[in-house]
């Protein structure tokens, strides 16, 4: 079937990327990665059926998504803290 050709998940990785540059947040990028290591594996030989690899690139997506929150977002102190209110004036 059409989920066993390596070349249409490297596609849907890209596809997924490009997304991400339109819409930041870290959120397409995760299932980019997790598209692009299902790719690679079909492309290596390791196939399995399609509940599988969704599985595989499910969780690939889930840890590159905490890591990148972890080394791209917020860090302590960036949070911005308002004290006075525009309508107090």
């Amino acid at each position: 079937m059409i989920w066993d050709i390596w070349w249409v998940w490297i596609a849907a990785a890209l596809g997924l990327a490009i997304l991400e540059v339109l819409a930041p947040g870290f959120i397409f990028l995760g299932f980019a990665f997790g598209a692009a290591v299902v790719g690679m594996m079909i492309a290596l030989g390791f196939v399995t059926g399609l509940p599988w690899l969704l599985v595989i690139a499910a969780c690939v997506a889930l840890v590159s998504w905490v890591v990148m929150r972890r080394v791209f977002g917020i860090r302590k102190g960036q949070v911005k803290h308002f004290d006075t209110d525009i309508n107090e004036n």
